[in-house]
């Protein structure tokens, strides 16, 4: 019994010393401007280096300092490490979209915040790498417009669907992730919000700061809690997601095989094509997917409709799941995903008739 206490407190003083704070008591925190221009995703640690603002520093804070108000200092000084993104005003992360040049084969990537590129800079997005890669096997033969946005979900993102079609699109890729598909009344009642496998929502979506850890709390038994929630977290999203394309959602699953039956009509009307570009969630990209179920029936109804599919999963595959988060606290693909995913689709989409 003896021994047991002595390593309960050798853990205990280790995790002191390291400073260890447990996952539910960090948060990541967003600053945007009233009129959605701009936007920091902000992180609390810059593991990677990547984050490239530093909102400690005096030019970021001349910089930025004016959104959110009095809400900047409290975000600088617990997720001081950012990545901006821009907007433009149908709030697409891109430039305004002009009118198609002649000679010119424009792609639109429609999407949610995989597509928008959350965490990461508008140049790493799969949508800018896929550019680079077309038109370096292709000079100045492709435009590619991102037209991802972060909370979109179906029937939101038919909405942005429609207003694709407005910029004569040749190609509209529509990057679809397991939680864009339509959620029934019956369904919601049945699942109330919980935090799911891209990003843990919790203090993020309430818009305050977690709890601090005291000092005299136990940094051994918080590190246990940490591991018994994760651990139900997984298991209540991963029911989640299944029962999104199963039975209790049955008739969001048939609205959502709708939406992409209309998409693919509008599209082929105007000469054009739709390419569904499957991300996996980044979990177990080591092992077998535990969605493969899911994206097996999404898959069946593209090959019955005759809509162009091409699986993202395999490119990620190969590599540790976590080197492909933008962080710890923020499970939606990193830079590296984008390019391995730009790098996966530039021959699809090119290969594409015109």
């Amino acid at each position: 019994m003896s021994s047991v206490l002595l390593v309960a407190l050798v853990a205990e003083a280790g995790l002191r010393i390291l400073g260890y704070t447990p996952r539910r008591l960090r948060s990541t925190a967003r600053l945007f401007d009233p009129g959605w221009t701009v936007l920091l995703d902000c992180y609390p640690e810059n593991p990677r280096g990547y984050f490239d603002i530093d909102l400690r520093e005096p030019r970021s804070r001349a910089r930025y300092g004016h959104l959110r108000g009095r809400k900047f200092e409290a975000v600088a000084h617990r997720a001081p490490y950012a990545v901006e993104s821009r907007y433009n005003s149908l709030r697409f992360r891109d430039v305004e979209f002009g009118p198609k040049r002649p000679g010119i084969r424009r792609v639109m990537v429609l999407g949610d915040s995989f597509t928008e590129g959350q965490g990461v800079r508008e140049q790493d997005t799969y949508p800018r790498v896929l550019e680079r890669r077309l038109n370096a096997a292709h000079p100045g033969r492709f435009e590619v417009l991102n037209c991802g946005r972060r909370g979109d979900d179906f029937p939101a993102l038919y909405a942005a669907f429609r207003e694709v079609l407005r910029h004569d699109p040749d190609v509209v890729v529509y990057g679809m992730v397991l939680n864009d598909a339509y959620q029934s009344e019956r369904f919601r009642a049945r699942h109330p919000l919980i935090n799911d496998l891209i990003m843990d929502r919790g203090w993020s979506l309430l818009g305050k700061p977690p709890p601090a850890l005291r000092a005299f709390d136990s940094r051994l038994l918080a590190s246990v809690q940490d591991r018994v929630q994760t651990r139900r977290t997984a298991l209540e999203t991963t029911r989640w997601y299944r029962d999104m394309y199963g039975e209790p959602n049955r008739e969001g699953w048939e609205r959502t095989a709708d939406y992409l039956r209309e998409m693919n009509r509008r599209v082929r009307a105007r000469g054009g094509r739709l390419l569904v570009a499957s991300w996996p969630l980044l979990v177990n990209l080591e092992g077998e997917d535990p969605f493969a179920d899911v994206a097996a029936k999404v898959a069946g109804l593209c090959i019955a409709e005759r809509i162009p599919r091409h699986d993202l999963r395999p490119a990620l595959r190969g590599r540790p799941t976590s080197s492909l988060w933008v962080h710890a606290l923020d499970m939606h693909p990193n830079e590296i995903a984008h390019r391995l995913a730009a790098e996966s689709l530039a021959p699809v989409v090119a290969a594409l008739p015109d």
